[in-house]
Formats: structure tokens, sequence, C-alpha cells
């Protein structure tokens, strides 16, 4: 049996890292929507990303994205993000949107834009500096689009080279992160394409460089459970960016799409101490809201996390180990199916109520009349979105 006061203990601890630019405007390559009442700068993000943590008591961490967050006094938006109750996360790099990347950045053939890419990484290490920020997040758009176009490895050796000048560069305590992806935009290589590159770049380079599974970055039918079992295994796993998809990078609301594969990898998670607070596994939501109202998606999306996450703590561990060790198909499968199947909603209204929230976070954030005021306030300037 589950001991139910270990589950809500848990689910108490939990913190969940919301994206900064999940609260600007966001769209597809064909048109991005504007939202009357999104922010305007990184101050306003982390006045929206307060409520969401104050509706679910559990995301009280926001990533930053540069250049998109620029600002002057990175000591002071820290500041701002304490007195709202939160903190900066991840710091995300951003070497994909500049004309002079088209080739590829620390992977270009060019080498003076592979310097002009590795001195905004350790720009951004110096904002981790300034933010207290543990993690440097490393995405690249890096590949070629035709056989022949470019060398593949020596492609590999130049991201090697760039990957351990800014490793040697973090400080105490803090992380390389990288993430993979299997197209886009490179659409015959790409030189981070998946979880086994990522992973033989972070073992080369050390303990403090670890793999990020963005759940949305993977071919049709990949096994994702087996990939964050692994890197568990191998003390390789730094992190997630949830979200969900139906054809290829979606970048939908976490559980929206598959919600059982979110439990069979949050399982996984479960089962091999990844909610361990030692581990440092980040559980970041990276998610852009085209067409809904952003704070009510990043909440949704919060809650969904939160009933997978109920649901992988309520499987009966005891019995599922002695089902895999008899050879019981059935029963091993059927103990993991009563779990999943188990509606943990009144679960977490329970936990929510004992944090002195209410049991509902959407109805507690329409409750506040932020989504009408920031509409009224918000009037002027330039919204946040892509490349804002």
């Amino acid at each position: 049996m589950t001991d139910v006061s270990a589950v809500k203990a848990a689910l108490k601890s939990q913190r969940i890292e919301t994206p900064s630019w999940g609260y600007g405007n966001s769209g597809t390559r064909f048109k991005v929507f504007a939202q009357p009442g999104v922010p305007r700068d990184p101050f306003e993000k982390l006045a929206d990303a307060a409520q969401v943590h104050a509706a679910t008591g559990v995301a009280p961490v926001v990533s930053l994205h540069i250049p998109w967050d620029r600002v002057e006094d990175y000591g002071k938006l820290a500041e701002h993000a304490g007195g709202l109750g939160l903190r900066l996360g991840a710091i995300n790099s951003n070497v994909f949107q500049d004309d002079d990347y088209k080739l590829g950045s620390v992977t270009n053939p060019d080498p003076k834009v592979r310097r002009k890419a590795i001195d905004h990484l350790l720009d951004c290490v110096d904002i981790m500096d300034a933010t207290g920020s543990r993690d440097l997040k490393l995405w690249f758009s890096d590949g070629t689009n035709y056989p022949g176009q470019d060398d593949v490895v020596a492609r590999q050796d130049r991201l090697s080279e760039a990957l351990s000048e800014v490793y040697a560069r973090l400080g105490t305590g803090q992380r390389m992160l990288l993430e993979y992806k299997l197209f886009e935009p490179a659409f015959y290589t790409m030189d981070v394409p998946d979880w086994g590159t990522a992973y033989a770049h972070c073992v080369k380079l050390g303990e403090r460089a670890q793999v990020v599974v963005d759940t949305g970055h993977h071919a049709p039918g990949t096994n994702i459970e087996f990939i964050v079992a692994f890197l568990l295994r191998e003390r390789k796993l730094g992190g997630f960016d949830f979200n969900s998809r139906f054809y290829a990078d979606d970048d939908l609301m976490v559980g929206s799409a598959d919600p059982f594969q979110l439990f069979r990898i949050l399982h996984e998670v479960a089962k091999n101490g990844g909610f361990d607070e030692a581990t440092g596994v980040a559980f970041m939501l990276d998610q852009c809201h085209n067409i809904e109202a952003k704070i009510p998606a990043i909440i949704r999306s919060v809650m969904n996390v939160q009933e997978a996450t109920a649901k992988a703590l309520l499987v009966d561990r005891a019995a599922l180990s002695a089902a895999q060790r008899t050879g019981n198909v059935l029963d091993a499968n059927a103990v993991l199916m009563d779990a999943y199947n188990t509606d943990v909603r009144p679960l977490l209204a329970e936990v929510r109520a004992e944090q002195g929230l209410n049991p509902d976070p959407i109805a507690a954030y329409r409750a506040t009349g932020w989504a009408e005021r920031i509409v009224a306030e918000r009037v002027g300037g330039e919204q946040a979105g892509w490349g804002a």
C-alpha cells in the first residue's frame, strides 16, 4: 500500500519552473497572435508568474531567455523576483535568431561567427552570476539542410570546443544543461539531434554538464520514459522542458496530447529518485500559448504536472516489484494502470487546502481580477514576444 501522507508531503514540496516567454505573445511560423494585457518587459512577466505561484503554490521559479529578457541591472531583476516570492531559474541562451547564425552558431564554419556565439554564452554565465541562477540551458539550432553542406565531424569538433570553453567558465554550484532536438530548423542534420549526442558531450565535459529532455523533441513513438530512466541511472538528467506534441515540436500545454505518456515519464522519475532534491532535476515548462490566455494556460500546465506526479507517486511499488520479479506481466501492468486511473483531483484539492490555497487554482486566479487589471493597465509600449 502507498503511504498517502508521504505522497502529500512530496506534492507539497514539488517545484515547477515556468518560462518567461510563456507569458508573452507567440504563434506559429505564419503568425504571432497578440493578446491584450501581455507583459511589456521582464518585470511584468515576473508579476504574471507570481500569479501562477500564488494560485498553485508550487511555481516559485522563473526561467529567463536572453536577449528576450535583457535588462540593465540583473541584480535588480532578481531582487524584484524575490519581492514577489519568486526566484530566477535557468538562463536560456539564444544563438539562433541573428542573421549571422544562418549556417550555425557555435558550429558555424566561420570562426568569427563562432566567437560571437560563444561570447553570448559567456555573457549568459555573467547573468547567472548576477541573478544567482544555477543553470545555463543551451539549445542550438545548428545543423545542415543538404548533404555535403558541411563536414559533420568538423561540426562536432567545433561544438565540443565551444562547450568546453563555456563549461570552464561556470562558477561554483552552476551547471550546464544541454538540450537536443530531432529536427528544425535544420532538416538534414541537427548538430545535437538526440539524447545520445547530448549525453556523450556531457560525459566528456564533466559532472556539472547534464542533459535536458524536452518532451516535444522526439520522433513519433519514441519511448521517452526509457531515456529518462537511463539518464537518471547515469546521473545525467539535468531537467525537463515539459510540453505536449501531436505532430512535432508543438509546444502545447503539457499533458494535453498524451497524459498517459506524462504519467509514464514521471513514474520513472519517482521510481528512480528524480524527485529527491539532491538529484537536482529541474522540472521546467517550455510552452508557447498561441491562442489561449497565457496565465490560465500555465496554471493548467502546472496542474497537469501535479496530477501526473500524484498518480506516479501512488504506484504501489512493492506490488509492482513483486509482479516484476515473478514475471507476472498482467499484474505488473495492472499496478501501473490502477495508479493512472485514480482520480487524484480530490487528493490535490486536500493538499492545496492544507497549504491554505484555494483547491481550484483556476478559480483562485480568476477571483483575483488580475486578467482584467493587466488589460486596463498595460496600455502602450511594446508587448513581449518572440524576438522581443
